[in-house]
């Protein structure tokens, strides 16, 4: 997979930044920096749905992938695609450049109480999934598989972060000995 940048994009936590780096390294074996750049959302933002486009979030992303390998964005604002009414992240499929958002991945959300734990496994889950497809990788339907879609919480938090056994291979690397998703 190469390195992998993750870069803040608008006002994002840093440290859930240096977490997420941490488990990215753990599960993806690859080296994973992180830097807070100077990339404004606001020119992705559309007011009449008082969202950012993700598409648009990530061209301003990609530019900053390093030669060999992938950029994550990471952004605190409430993304969707037009033909969806939110989404949690979108990925270049094959391509160099991936955005989350923590938008929709906080408890309070739900009207649930703040679970820092909780949603920092979210983001790292959803950081798989999209990193899983700048690999070229689609959707899977092996249960637990990081590459499950995800169109609600409830979905995020019952798959695992990890890629199944095919999925790894397909990828490069040798399933974890501890993958609960075979």
């Amino acid at each position: 997979m190469g390195p992998i940048l993750i870069v803040a994009v608008g006002r994002v936590h840093p440290g859930g930044l240096t977490a997420l780096a941490h488990r990215l390294h753990t599960l993806l074996r690859t080296p994973v920096s992180e830097t807070i750049p100077d990339i404004d959302p606001q020119s992705a933002f559309d007011p009449s749905r008082q969202q950012y486009r993700s598409d648009l979030l990530l061209e301003l992303i990609a530019d900053r992938a390093p030669a060999d390998g992938k950029v994550l964005g990471v952004v605190s604002h409430d993304l969707f695609i037009p033909v969806l009414t939110y989404v949690f992240g979108e990925a270049e499929l094959g391509g160099r450049a991936a955005v989350v958002s923590t938008f929709r991945l906080h408890n309070e959300l739900y009207g649930l109480e703040a679970d820092a734990v909780l949603l920092h496994e979210r983001l790292v889950k959803e950081a798989m999934h999209e990193l899983g497809h700048t690999v070229g990788l689609l959707h899977c339907y092996t249960p637990g598989c990081v590459m499950q879609p995800s169109s609600h919480t409830d979905l995020v938090d019952v798959k695992s972060e990890m890629f199944c056994r095919n999925c790894a291979l397909q990828v490069g690397l040798e399933p974890l000995p501890t993958s609960p998703v075979q």
